[in-house]
């Protein structure tokens, strides 16, 4: 570019260079470009030189940062040049400004063809690159049997045909058809007998793509494969220039293994000995050196022989071989080599019993439990889990509950989960499995599942020997000064259910378990409430006679309760005190819980549903997951006079509220509302349910909205927490009901009605884990006629990352869609997203922009944090920015509780007693993103008892950012907004609807009203 003839270029570069700052580079650029415009524009019969010139400065210009939207003509015209350094330009220019589907390209493809087809090596290199970096599918019909030839042919250097192998496989990842699958399949045979090793390197990758796509019409390549390999691992005549580090071309060797593993089996007995061989040849000879570089291309070969033996379910002698070599592995310094260990170790778990082997290498595998990086420290734990059996379940079980202290937030749900499944699986007998579970919920409340102690529940009930020694257990830790609230659960029902088998211990009467219990009773939630309501009632039963002071302390807690705002806790209260006035007959009624049916625990037939597959079904079973649709179409088939046909969708009924009903029963008739299946293919009751629709709607607009089961109770109790308005609808088709309240609804509850008008109704379900979170949205068409050109387009802010399936574009009459939306946090904000639907009915077009309640609220989870742990991080969190604080008036007028009920409503857990002022709150949670991971927030608030529209406020946490927005976000939450409707207390929210199921999921509690 620097001689003489490009001397104007050389200059240009030198004025770039020595622009003092970027605004003088613009204005140098900016002239630049001007002149190159007016010599395109103005001047006829540029030559191709000139051409030239003006085209490497627009390629600079391009390559430095700016726009560069003229000039493609000129730069196309280059390629047919004569002369390469003219022709070379006009290439890479191309393949720089121009993708695939610009339209110019059409214009010099039988340019680019008869620099193809002609018998100029260098032009045939250049054209090639350029079909081989754009791609297409014009260029792959009119250019893909051209570029056969040349790979065929034997006249060619190995240079072009290396850049043909290439740029066919460019060409047929973009359009399969090219290739007729029937001759090539013996084509591709002939080409592994190729002797250079770039030609061959660069067919293998077209191979790998081949029999990625069909195995079938590829076995004859099997052999030839296996010989190349055999070659390359003997070294045998391998030139020096394609030896990396002592090692026969390693890349090539990958690209063959990687092809093997598409074959199901390999049935000839003298190619799979052969094959086997050659993979324990590579096992044998590879070590951990010095040397990065060889280390790198020598453990690339390792892995990918490791995986093939994997595939092949090689002898276990070869596999023992492995784990052995991966043993040397996870003890070496380098933090890539051990994670890569590790990771193989736990894939070879999937296909092979070598457990024996593996448990050798145990206390190593629980050293990089500890190690500083989260990567391996999370396979250390799948490979620990994976290896763990009867013999060592003890010891991994034990190491796992000491790890939890340490573990990081974002690996302790899984932890406990695995520790859990492990105590169940392993357990050596009954004590053990209370013991561990016990410890889990003592170490780890927050992240262990209601699922974890309910299977505790059962096993307890269901063993008559396990239930005075699972009753003292429970008694030991509510002595406990600080204890999680689902270690209270527990407890309080154990004590409930078999404290009366400890009567005769020291320290265990009615009356002196019943004052244990009722300590904790002012410190937890409603859900809590009302199994310790359970329990006492339970005390009274196994109390006969009663002892006058327990009875009436018992009964003045029953009193309390009766005018309770939850009626979950009112109903408990009220019957229970009836009940307990009934004399002996309270024994007969509160009866102890039946034996529950026999039945496999859920999280184990989980695990056993996993461990079936082998590491490459569960991939494939991944792999048809993602390709399977993403729209599922259900059509409303009921008969003439409205009744649901035998088969088809039912609406979801709510269960009865029985004392004695199995938890896991409950759980399953109620499954379809209180749970959410991160699967596209949800319970098709659910959907049902969510397009409960009797008859067509009328023309004219009705004034109440199409009944959704279970969600618009959720609506109706918090839709009058509107704060904003949302833009008004420009269709002549309005909503039905306020489209702001179902946002605001949404915002706190993870399942509701998005939006709805007379011929359509969209319904939204969400789960939320971590930084991560799919909604699912049910959206139906109410009408009899079909309504076409159905769109969604998802409007996401800078700081979110959303993933929306297709949608039809049409929906059947009476039919309803899923529609998956997932979502990643990258960082803190309150900005929100907004979903444009949009679709046709006959004639008229109908247009919504909704906002989605995708909130800074839905990524925190609530955390309980010990008193000494809140004030080193409060006192660490010293100074703005990380800690602000800001007196807020305008407040809503809220009493303590109601405040700090709907703190809890947006995930801040209030800790009770940290604050010494009794007018203060203390609240703290966990916040999920992307960038920061977990980071861990602090807010308290000051409150005036004489003047209660004013607080102030504190806000703490690691990252600037997060301060500023939680801060921002609560006082939004807090403050009165101007001509807004004022938000009902939750007293009258209770007086607006008094009449919810008792078994509905506005009411958690009720959850485990069937053990109770």
């Amino acid at each position: 570019m620097a001689h003489s003839g490009m001397r104007g270029l050389s200059v240009f570069i030198s004025d770039i260079r020595n622009c003092r700052n970027k605004e003088l580079e613009r204005i140098r650029v900016d002239k630049e470009l001007g002149h190159i415009r007016t010599r395109f524009k103005s001047e006829k019969g540029l030559s191709f030189y000139e051409k030239k010139k003006y085209v490497w400065k627009v390629l600079y210009i391009y390559m430095l940062g700016y726009d560069v939207d003229f000039g493609h003509m000129e730069t196309l015209s280059l390629i047919s040049a004569p002369k390469y350094g003219e022709k070379q330009v006009g290439y890479i220019a191309t393949s720089c400004l121009l993708n695939e589907n610009c339209d110019f390209l059409r214009i010099v493809i039988n340019s680019v063809r008869n620099d193809i087809i002609g018998r100029n090596e260098t032009f045939q290199c250049l054209a090639l690159t350029l079909v081989g970096n754009i791609g297409g599918r014009d260029f792959a019909e009119s250019l893909a049997p051209d570029v056969q030839k040349l790979l065929i042919s034997s006249s060619c250097r190995p240079i072009v045909r290396k850049k043909a192998a290439l740029c066919l496989l460019r060409l047929y990842r973009k359009n399969p058809d090219i290739i007729n699958i029937d001759g090539w399949s013996d084509t591709m045979a002939q080409l592994l007998d190729e002797r250079d090793f770039g030609v061959l390197t660069s067919v293998m990758s077209l191979l790998v793509s081949l029999v990625s796509n069909n195995t079938d019409a590829y076995w004859n390549c099997i052999p030839k494969c296996v010989k190349i390999l055999e070659r390359l691992a003997r070294n045998q005549d391998i030139p020096q220039d394609y030896t990396y580090y002592g090692i026969p071309c390693p890349w090539l060797q990958v690209k063959i293994m990687r092809a093997l593993q598409y074959f199901p089996t390999i049935e000839d007995p003298n190619t799979l000995k052969s094959l086997l061989e050659v993979l324990q040849r590579i096992m044998m000879g590879t070590d951990v050196v010095k040397n990065i570089n060889k280390n790198n291309a020598s453990h690339a070969v390792l892995f990918e022989a490791l995986a093939l033996a994997m595939h092949l379910d090689a002898e276990k002698d070869i596999m023992s071989q492995c784990v052995a070599l991966l043993g040397k592995f996870i003890a070496v310094r380098e933090p890539n080599i051990r994670y890569l260990g590790l990771e193989n170790m736990t894939r070879i778990l999937l296909v092979t019993d070598v457990h024996d082997v593996i448990k050798k290498h145990q206390t190593q595998i629980i050293t990089n439990l500890k190690d500083p990086d989260i990567s391996i420290r999370r396979r250390a734990l799948d490979l620990l889990y994976g290896m763990c059996d009867v013999t060592n379940a003890k010891d991994i079980v034990e190491e796992l509950l000491q790890y939890l202290n340490e573990a990081d937030f974002a690996m302790r749900e899984e932890l406990a989960l695995k520790v859990a499944i492990l105590a169940e699986k392993f357990a050596p007998d009954l004590s053990w499995y209370v013991d561990v579970v016990l410890q889990l919920i003592d170490k780890a409340g927050d992240f262990v599942s209601d699922d974890i102690w309910h299977r505790v529940v059962q096993f307890v009930t269901n063993n008559e020997d396990l239930q005075p020694y699972a009753a003292a257990k429970a008694k030991e830790y509510l002595n406990k000064h600080v204890l999680h609230e689902t270690m209270v659960k527990v407890s309080a029902y154990l004590l409930g259910e078999h404290g009366h088998l400890l009567s005769r211990r020291p320290g265990c009467s009615p009356k002196e378990i019943f004052a244990i219990i009722n300590e904790k009773l002012p410190t937890v939630s409603t859900e809590t409430i009302a199994i310790i309501l359970s329990t006492y009632a339970k005390i009274l039963t196994h109390t006969q006679p009663p002892e006058p002071e327990l009875q009436d302390q018992i009964w003045s807690i029953f009193k309390k309760y009766e005018g309770y705002i939850n009626v979950e806790i009112q109903q408990r209260a009220v019957e229970y005190l009836a009940l307990s006035k009934k004399g002996v007959s309270l024994t007969d009624i509160l009866a102890e819980m039946p034996k529950f049916p026999e039945r496999k625990s859920a999280l184990l037939k989980k695990t056993e549903d996993t461990e079936s597959d082998t590491a490459e079904q569960s991939a494939l079973r991944l792999r048809t997951q993602q390709k399977a649709s993403d729209a599922l179409v259900v059509t409303d088939q009921r008969t003439a006079n409205g009744e649901i046909k035998a088969g088809q969708l039912s609406p979801v009924k709510l269960p009865n509220q029985n004392m004695n009903v199995n938890s896991e029963e409950q759980t399953t008739t109620n499954g379809a509302l209180d749970t959410v299946d991160l699967d596209p293919t949800l319970s098709t009751d659910l959907i049902g349910d969510l397009l409960a629709i009797e008859g067509p709607p009328s023309i004219s607009v009705p004034t109440e909205q199409t009944p959704v089961s279970g969600l618009d109770q959720e609506t109706d109790l918090i839709g009058a927490l509107a704060l904003s308005t949302v833009d008004e609808q420009s269709n002549s088709i309005k909503p039905i009901g306020d489209i702001e309240e179902w946002f605001q609804a949404l915002c706190i509850k993870d399942s509701g009605v998005l939006y709805e008008d007379i011929y359509i109704q969209i319904g939204l379900k969400a789960d939320w884990r971590a930084h991560q979170g799919r909604i699912i949205l049910f959206i139906g068409n109410k009408s009899t006629s079909s309504l076409t050109s159905v769109q969604a387009l998802v409007l996401p802010p800078s700081y979110l990352k959303m993933d929306l399936s297709l949608l039809p574009s049409t929906i059947p009459p009476r039919a309803q869609v899923q529609c998956c939306l997932d979502v990643i946090n990258i960082c803190p904000s309150r900005d929100t997203s907004v979903l444009d639907f949009s679709y046709r009915y006959g004639s008229v077009m109908i247009e919504a922009k909704l906002r989605l309640p995708v909130v800074l609220n839905k990524f925190l989870q609530p955390i309980s944090i010990s008193p000494d742990d809140f004030f080193s991080q409060w006192k660490s969190l010293s100074e703005p920015p990380l800690k602000v604080q800001e007196v807020v008036k305008g407040v809503k007028t809220l009493s303590l509780p109601e405040m700090a009920r709907l703190l809890s409503s947006v995930q801040l857990r209030v800790t009770p007693g940290l604050d010494t002022n009794p007018n203060n709150l203390v609240a703290s949670s966990t916040f999920h993103s992307e960038s920061i991971h977990a980071m861990l927030c602090l807010l308290r608030i000051e409150t005036d008892p004489s003047d209660r529209t004013q607080i102030r406020m504190t806000v703490a946490s690691g990252d600037p950012t997060l301060t500023f927005e939680l801060k921002e976000f609560i006082k939004e939450k807090l403050i009165i907004i101007p001509n807004a409707r004022p938000v009902p207390s939750p007293t009258s929210l209770q007086t607006q609807n008094p009449v919810l199921p008792a078994a509905s999921n506005d009411d958690p509690g009720a959850m485990l009203a069937g053990l109770l």
